[in-house]
């Protein structure tokens, strides 16, 4: 009997101590997670890169726009350098929370729902949504016009999530076309093969005057959705030395250059 009591005295032990070494891994994983990022020099950044002007190729075969400035000052202020790549936005924060990237900067909208999958820095842009349909159409005048249309929207996307979750059921059924990229949207839109489209006017606008599409935005913003850095879940340490970074270029004035650049007006104070 006495020998049975220590036996499972031991294994009482044994298990208190493997489940205090497995938080102590966790938590070191977490705590290290910056410190990795610092030991190899490099910080990896998933964007779509199709996506002017927040991110996109330039003529030089160089990732270049918005978030590609703010990603480069940011890894800059972290004393590393920043490695881009590019994949469809559906793909992003599975690509996240498998470790292929350290970072995503690519207009990710803050949400509830990819609260509980990642976690984001402070916001670093707000974009008001507006609905824009072909340049002649006279039918749809606000998104209460939707019902019984097609309606296109970028694949696993926070405007697709909108559509579905917010708008359906309230202005009742519709077709919700989705597309891997902004300008076959477009194309598709101005063909007639969708009926209108949600998306910001910063990310339109080059993209409709490049191609020459014939679209138009109508009605009043339908949403502000905040972007900001997403990381895997349980970076603290990340997230905090990027909020700090964020927050120095805000108040260096190294934010409102980058914006003026890309913009051409000032950003909105929150």
């Amino acid at each position: 009997m006495k020998k049975s009591k220590v036996l499972l005295a031991l294994a009482v032990m044994t298990a208190l101590l493997l489940g205090a070494c497995g938080n102590n891994s966790t938590k070191g994983n977490d705590k290290n997670s910056l410190k990795a990022i610092q030991d190899k020099g490099e910080m990896t950044v998933g964007i779509m890169g199709t996506y002017a002007p927040y991110n996109f190729m330039n003529k030089e075969n160089k990732y270049d726009g918005f978030d590609v400035d703010i990603a480069k000052e940011l890894s800059k202020r972290l004393g590393v350098e920043a490695k881009f790549v590019a994949q469809d936005f559906s793909g992003l924060i599975p690509g996240l929370q498998k470790g292929k990237f350290d970072i995503l900067i690519s207009q990710v909208t803050i949400t509830d729902d990819r609260k509980k999958q990642i976690d984001f820095t402070e916001p670093y842009i707000t974009n008001d949504v507006k609905v824009i349909v072909k340049e002649d159409n006279t039918t749809i005048q606000s998104v209460e016009d939707f019902k019984g249309k097609k309606i296109a929207v970028g694949l696993g996307t926070n405007d697709e999530a909108f559509l579905r979750n917010d708008l359906m059921p309230k202005v009742g059924d519709f077709k919700i076309n989705t597309y891997d990229d902004v300008i076959t949207t477009l194309k598709d839109l101005e063909a007639g093969r969708a009926d209108a489209t949600i998306n910001n006017v910063y990310a339109l606008k080059p993209i409709i005057e490049e191609n020459g599409f014939k679209v138009k935005v109508v009605g009043s913003p339908i949403k502000s959705d905040k972007a900001a850095v997403a990381v895997k879940k349980g970076s603290t340490d990340l997230v905090d030395a990027l909020n700090k970074a964020l927050a120095d270029m805000k108040q260096d004035g190294t934010y409102k250059k980058i914006f003026l650049k890309w913009f051409g007006e000032e950003p909105v104070v929150d």
